[in-house]
């Protein structure tokens, strides 16, 4: 008789355990998704953040990404992140940019009526890797036209067209624009920006894609 009690109670208490384990299940299963993701997500945004870092850091130095095999190294680096050469769901856009004053206007044969960018940050260098149709730069998007095969934009037309403002940036003159940089007359600045598409997130964000963004300047 003790035994069969004994065995009754053990599966009574087996059955409640086991109810115990699904109502707290409502709570913890959710809140370790939640953590998992949450440190996956913020996993990537460092990884996009180095990527941009290293990036700058190696186009300052003069590094030609016009070249395949130094595409390549920026390919690397996104691993994990889904970005080819030529597309996939990243780009990481390269940016040199100068600011015009009159001597760099005087050194091409224009003067103030002609140097339409005087007084202007303009982009005399332009880059892309990856998709390019998948991001468009915060700092300014030069005409494609005018953008040569290693990525230079020749001095009549950054000192002319005015798709080569940097519009992000602060402008020159008496009453300067604020911006998020302000250069004085013929000071340079590289800047390198990286954008990612993380779709594997996106039930964190009602199924549309996560996007990841860094920039830095150099």
């Amino acid at each position: 008789m003790r035994i069969k009690t004994s065995q009754h109670r053990a599966r009574k208490q087996s059955g409640s355990s086991l109810l115990e384990f699904a109502l707290f299940s409502i709570f913890l299963i959710p809140l370790f998704m939640g953590t998992v993701t949450t440190g996956v997500g913020l996993g990537k945004s460092i990884q996009v953040s180095q990527i941009a870092r290293d990036a700058g850091h190696m186009f300052v130095r003069q590094v030609d990404f016009s070249q395949a095999t130094n595409k390549d190294i920026i390919v690397r680096l996104s691993q994990g992140l889904n970005m080819t050469v030529a597309g996939g769901n990243g780009a990481v856009v390269l940016s040199q940019v100068l600011m015009i004053g009159p001597t760099e206007c005087a050194a091409a044969g224009l003067n103030a009526g002609t140097c339409t960018n005087m007084n202007f940050p303009v982009i005399t260098q332009r880059l892309v890797i990856g998709n390019t149709g998948l991001f468009t730069s915060q700092i300014g998007n030069p005409a494609a036209n005018i953008i040569t095969s290693d990525g230079t934009i020749t001095p009549n037309n950054y000192l002319t067209n005015t798709t080569c403002r940097a519009s992000t940036l602060s402008t020159g003159g008496t009453n300067p624009t604020v911006g998020q940089l302000t250069l004085n007359n013929a000071e340079r600045t590289f800047i390198a920006e990286a954008y990612f598409r993380v779709p594997e997130l996106s039930f964190l964000n009602n199924n549309s894609p996560i996007n990841l963004y860094a920039r830095n300047y150099f």
